[in-house]
């Protein structure tokens, strides 16, 4: 398996998911009369982000990861959704990004030095496997899986399969 067969694919699973599950939040916030604002705020604790800046974050990290282990220009998109077709076209605009990396920029890429930022004034370098299993997909699932499981404490009908996604 290619590198870029590694990862690609994997990015694009949960970002196309996401975009079937917005789909039901918007319908159940119709079929319930709930303000879309009022989901789009929720969060799962007081301290964590909301589900906007969940699927932002899922976005982002899809997107620079790419970029990233590509040695491409890390792109910079700003946070200025607040609806759920604005998530959408997020998503799509990111599975669209994804989808024109081309197998051949990935060769080599999991053995090359990574930089990326760990903070405001930190940076730390990994070779590019590391940096996709150790950093990159593990925040990628977990705002992934925090915004899956902000829809369903709220009440959205999904489930596994639809975090999952069309196989």
């Amino acid at each position: 398996m290619s590198f870029h067969d590694a990862v690609v694919p994997a990015y694009l699973q949960i970002l196309s998911s996401l975009t079937g599950e917005l789909t039901k939040a918007e319908a159940h916030c119709e079929a319930k009369k709930i303000a879309p604002e009022v989901l789009l705020a929720s969060r799962l604790y007081p301290d964590m982000l909301p589900l906007t800046k969940q699927i932002q974050l899922v976005c982002d990290h899809a997107a620079r990861g790419c970029a990233r282990l590509t040695h491409s220009e890390v792109p910079s998109t700003p946070d200025t959704e607040k609806s759920f077709g604005e998530l959408k076209q997020r998503l799509a605009k990111t599975i669209d990004y994804v989808k024109s990396f081309k197998p051949e920029q990935f060769e080599g890429g999991d053995a090359k030095d990574v930089t990326f930022p760990i903070g405001p004034d930190r940076t730390m370098t990994l070779k590019g496997q590391q940096f996709l299993s150790a950093f990159s997909f593990p925040n990628f699932y977990f705002h992934a899986v925090t915004a899956h499981g902000i829809l369903r404490h709220n009440g959205v009908e999904v489930g596994k399969r639809d975090f999952l996604g069309a196989s």
